[in-house]
């Protein structure tokens, strides 16, 4: 059974980072521990399971959220559709499905494994360190997004053309590049050649 939230408390009552526990792996993905939230994120950082997701729209654009400025770690930030932890126990896929309608209030369709990858991301505005074992989701969004305001700062729906004019000018998530060009083989066979991904 996977650790909740309401389980994962170690004696803070104010919901803050540090008091859900994140499941540490091995180079391999393999669990071998788990840590709070915020130690698992203060440098040197440790290697723990995380997941990221990419949806597409029916023309073929992917769906940016800005991360909100109450975030702990890298606010104001565009990044992918969602990233997140699952909860010790939890499968990648159903944390992956569950964080996209918490914070984004759509339920992905067609999400497929897009497969993993291994970072190590300083974040030079915070200290923290995202040293993840990341696993990769790719899906459709068919409903209109409803953005959690305390999660979501904005989103934006944008083709490879918009998507190469935002980045030049703003600011993203340090992970960002590194997740999208891990998943993009599984992002063209979702949205075809045409698309341009």
């Amino acid at each position: 059974m996977p650790i909740t939230p309401a389980t994962a408390t170690t004696g803070s009552s104010n919901g803050t980072a540090d008091a859900i526990l994140l499941e540490l792996v091995d180079e391999n993905g393999v669990t071998i521990g788990t840590a709070e939230k915020l130690a698992a994120h203060q440098a040197p950082g440790l290697l723990h399971r995380a997941f990221s997701v990419f949806l597409f729209d029916e023309q073929g654009r992917l769906l940016l959220q800005q991360r909100a400025l109450g975030k702990y770690h890298s606010p104001g930030v565009w990044s992918n559709t969602c990233c997140g932890h699952p909860y010790p126990g939890e499968a990648p896929f159903a944390a992956a499905a569950r964080r996209t309608f918490e914070e984004l209030g759509v339920s992905p369709s067609l999400m497929a494994e897009a497969g993993t990858v291994r970072y190590n991301h300083p974040d030079p505005a915070s200290g923290l360190v995202e040293q993840e074992y990341n696993h990769l989701f790719v899906g459709m969004v068919q409903s209109t997004p409803r953005p959690d305001p305390e999660e979501v700062g904005d989103i934006v729906f944008v083709t490879p053309a918009e998507l190469a004019e935002r980045h030049a000018k703003d600011v993203f998530s340090s992970w960002f590049m590194t997740v999208l060009d891990a998943a993009r083989p599984a992002v063209r066979e979702l949205t075809g050649p045409s698309a341009g991904w």
